[in-house]
């Protein structure tokens, strides 16, 4: 008997060639972005700042191009962009303050008060302006975090109760000093000079390399950017977020304290509805700054060149003889604008740092370290 044929047994299938990533039927490796689009991202709006200079340069070649309007620019955009960069802190950190112009107006009223019809030293005053501003600070970041209510409606409240105290010290009227003026030191605070520039010049550099310092180098900053970008996150991690986003609200206080100083040895009187006027550009500037130098975070230097481009639009316009009515025009473009860009520069980031977590290029994450409470430490961008 003879035994029958086995089945054949099916041949093991031999594995293909891998497919290019990128090909058809492949997975996709996100394709990164060249140099140039990563200068565009960072160095544009400073690139848009030099364009317009040369064509308003062009355009009005006898009064544009001058010492004159390089001094006015940096003297007349000295405060707003102090107020520009005291709006940028608490939006780090995801929220708002609304009540940055009123008060503005209540500093720099205060000052007047103080120093013209209480008789105090200009530097006492000053100081006492610039601890009541960190006061307001800690009083927005408190009714905010524990008080468990949205920042445009809180800030909104408390600004509207500080142009109420406003009102009540100068009984709607203005603070003027007499014949002898104001102590000349105290001027010197906004007129004076420097190697030529404008002192309010320098003060802006000085507030945004310090701003830049904590934002970017000290362990403050990267927790208020991780609260920022994912609260919950870094309340895992163990970030105190309310303690921290206090924080940022009181150095906005002191921020706007030391604008009001700055305005009212600008002004030398006290006019009680001034400070609502610098309320607009100062957003416009903190969120368009978010384009620029670090594309979609908001950041001091970012802020700056902001400052810079609508600095140079707005006396372009106003040294061809547009109508008063394109300021307000021009800063709400601009803040419409400034909206869309620092939202598509943020996912424009996320997108990139999920591709680039995704891509089988990427190294393994570095192992955690246990903290105290049992997770792992978590490191912030």
């Amino acid at each position: 008997m003879t035994d029958s044929p086995s089945a054949p047994r099916p041949r093991p299938r031999r594995p293909g060639p891998l497919r290019h990533p990128g090909r058809r039927g492949g997975p996709r490796r996100p394709r990164p972005r060249g140099p140039g689009g990563h200068l565009i991202g960072r160095y544009g709006l400073l690139a848009l700042t030099a364009l317009l200079f040369l064509i308003f340069s062009l355009a009005l070649p006898r009064t544009f191009p001058t010492l004159d309007t390089v001094d006015a620019i940096l003297s007349t955009q000295s405060i707003p962009a102090v107020l520009a960069l005291a709006a940028m802190v608490p939006i780090v950190t995801g929220s708002f303050d609304l009540s940055l112009g009123y008060g503005l107006g209540l500093a720099h009223v205060m000052v007047m008060q103080l120093v013209v019809n209480n008789g105090w030293p200009w530097p006492l005053a000053c100081l006492a302006v610039l601890f009541g501003g960190a006061v307001v600070g800690v009083l927005n970041g408190v009714i905010v975090e524990f008080g468990r209510i949205n920042s445009f409606i809180a800030t909104l409240g408390t600004g509207s109760m500080l142009y109420a105290v406003t009102g009540w010290i100068t009984d709607g009227g203005r603070i003027v000093p007499g014949p002898q003026g104001l102590p000349a030191a105290f001027t010197d605070l906004y007129d004076s000079t420097f190697l030529g520039l404008p002192v309010p010049a320098f003060y802006v550099l000085g507030l945004a390399v310090a701003l830049w310092l904590v934002l970017e180098r000290l362990p403050l900053g990267r927790y208020l950017y991780v609260i920022g970008a994912n609260r919950r996150a870094a309340d895992l991690i163990g970030i105190p977020t309310r303690r921290y986003s206090v924080y940022a609200f009181t150095a906005s206080g002191l921020i706007v304290g030391f604008a009001g100083v700055l305005l009212a040895a600008q002004q030398q009187i006290g006019n009680p509805s001034v400070g609502l006027d610098y309320l607009l550009p100062a957003f416009a500037a903190a969120l368009l700054g978010s384009t620029a130098i670090r594309p979609g975070r908001l950041n001091a230097m970012g802020t700056l060149v902001a400052v810079a481009v609508l600095a140079v639009g707005l006396t372009g316009i106003g040294q061809m003889g547009a109508g008063f009515w394109t300021i307000p025009l021009f800063y709400g473009g601009t803040l419409l604008v400034a909206v869309g860009l620092s939202g598509y520069s943020a996912r424009r980031l996320r997108t990139g740092a999920a591709a680039a977590r995704d891509s089988p290029d990427a190294p393994p994450p570095p192992p955690s370290s246990p903290t105290r409470d049992g997770g792992a430490a978590g490191t912030a961008p």
